[in-house]
């Protein structure tokens, strides 16, 4: 049977203490970390500068919606498409519309035009392109002299028109994707990395095979912490010229294999990166879930009230509002305390809105019942270093929407049962020590550890796994039936927040021990039951 066991975390007493403030328990002496007067959740929308001067009706109608900050774009990869004036017009506008104006800018480009530009991504011809291991070249994400001399000047200007806040977005990283093993691999760089490791030059070529093969090894570890220290330094250098305020965006899943070395930034505004930005892509059950994992994983480093979310559409009106109105569930269970939403350059549709401003309430209320509580459950949400340096960025996910309660682990668990991707259940196999943990693997992971079981990701196959361990979760809230949703669970203030995947209402129970708590949730909506 799985028993809550609040004392198996190995904390130090500065750590536990720690916790409980940012819980806002009652111990003497120390203050919650968040004011309860103050709502737990904000909303923020990057805009166009030339729209937001502009477009007076489109500030009322956010603004009523919910909507306190708006980021105006700055400086693009090397361009300054909006001039002072405007930046100042802009500015200026969203003040009178009774919200804040903050910056943004997009300091490497990008593969793809993801922000609706007509000359697309492509940063000034000075600028030079990144080199894969194959020897192609590919535009964005490129990091060379004068690229970070550039975008500190702009922000040390920037600084001056008022802006007090700025995020470096889409996207500070040194790969073209999620997935990818970044960093450049032309001869400079080259250079560089045998002359810092002592390497000679046959290591390059054992490099380039280990990356092809995604192989961890000693060699490949090193090439990943030169490209940390490159995009590290960078962002340090466009900080120091921002005096103060400055933030990054992260990729989907970190990722450490892009350079994003994510300790680095622990203590930085910090937006989630997410992947599904359309209807296509988020409307599976799996996409959602996809997106909760990576929400969960990144908030093992961002502080929550630092913690921004990536909510976008893209194209803008390919991500429907019923879907952007459900990913702020994401936010709301991963406890990322700032909403931002996004679409490029171009708008959303503005009939969003009327659906958006009730779904940000009510996320708003819900969110403030469990701000700074740790979700706790037998199901353990483990993203490891095999992932992070050398996977494919594919999670085991599905398993949140069995309605199990689960919790977020740095290492392996000695309770409960440990899901694993295919890249950790590779890893941990090959450990000598022997990790006391019940693991769960996907058939796709061809080296498992001793004693795995074997579980599809499938629906019917995780319901069939939760029915087996049934009467192992009688102490532990969980939905009784076989329907997709997703049950967090926080016993410091006796709630458990549910998440209907399904775009169907659905009647839901919350079981726990003898009780049952009935549960009704619109399509794609949360609710939370309070256990007596």
């Amino acid at each position: 049977m799985y028993r809550y066991d609040p004392v198996g975390f190995q904390w130090t007493r500065r750590e536990w203490l720690g916790a409980l403030a940012v819980a806002g328990l009652a111990v003497p002496g120390f203050a919650p970390a968040r004011d309860a007067a103050k709502p737990a959740r904000s909303f923020h929308l990057c805009l166009a500068p030339n729209l937001a001067a502009s477009d007076p009706a489109l500030l009322e109608m956010v603004r009523q919606a919910g909507v306190g900050t708006v980021w105006l774009a700055g400086f693009l990869y090397g361009h300054r498409p909006y001039s002072d004036d405007m930046l100042r017009s802009a500015r200026a506008a969203v003040e009178r519309a009774g919200m804040e104006a903050e910056l943004i800018t997009v300091p490497l480009g990008h593969p793809g035009n993801s922000l609706g530009l007509p000359d697309g991504n492509s940063p000034p011809s000075h600028w030079r392109s990144a080199l894969r291991p194959d020897g192609t070249q590919f535009t964005g994400t490129s990091l060379h002299a004068p690229a970070t001399a550039e975008n500190s000047a702009a922000l040390g200007h920037l600084r001056t028109l008022g802006f007090r806040r700025a995020f470096l977005d889409d996207d500070f990283r040194l790969a073209r994707g999620p997935g990818e093993i970044g960093g450049c691999f032309c001869a400079e760089h080259r250079g560089r990395f045998l002359r810092a490791g002592g390497y000679a030059d046959r290591h390059w070529n054992e490099l380039l095979d280990d990356v092809t093969q995604r192989r961890a090894t000693s060699l490949l570890r090193s090439w990943l912490e030169f490209t940390g220290d490159e995009l590290t330094a960078a962002f340090r250098t466009q900080a120091k010229a921002f005096h103060r305020g400055l933030g990054i965006m992260a990729m989907y899943l970190g990722a450490e294999k892009a350079g994003i070395r994510l300790k680095d930034y622990a203590r930085v505004p910090f937006r989630v990166g997410e992947l599904m930005f359309d209807d296509r892509s988020f409307g599976p059950t799996k996409g959602k879930t996809d997106e909760l994992f990576g929400a969960l994983f990144h908030r093992r480093f961002a502080d929550p009230e630092r913690a921004f979310s990536e909510t976008t559409a893209y194209p803008a009106d390919r991500l429907s509002a019923a879907n952007m109105a459900a990913k702020l569930a994401v936010s709301t269970l991963a406890d990322v305390r700032h909403t931002m939403f996004m679409s490029g350059l171009t708008p959303f549709p503005r009939e969003h809105w009327a659906v958006l401003g009730p779904a940000m309430r009510q996320h708003a209320a819900l969110h403030a019942t469990v701000a700074g509580h740790r979700a706790h459950g037998p199901f353990k949400h483990h993203w490891g270093e095999a992932e992070r340096t050398v996977g494919n960025d594919r999670p085991f996910s599905l398993w949140l929407a069995a309605g199990v309660p689960f919790e977020v682990v740095g290492q392996p668990a000695s309770d409960g049962w440990t899901f694993l991707s295919d890249f950790d259940a590779r890893e941990l196999a090959s450990r000598a020590d022997r990790i006391p943990s019940r693991w769960i693997c996907r058939p796709t992971a061809k080296t498992r550890p001793v004693g795995s079981l074997v579980v599809g990701e499938t629906l019917p196959e995780l319901f069939a796994f939760k029915n087996r361990i049934r009467d192992q979760l009688s102490d532990v809230p969980h939905v009784a039936e076989d329907e997709p949703a997703v049950c967090a669970w926080y016993p410091a203030v006796g709630t458990v927040l549910v998440w209907n995947l399904a775009e169907q209402t659905r009647d839901l129970t919350v079981v726990h021990g003898q009780r049952r708590h009935p549960i009704r949730l619109g399509p794609l909506a949360a609710g939370s039951v309070r256990l007596s």
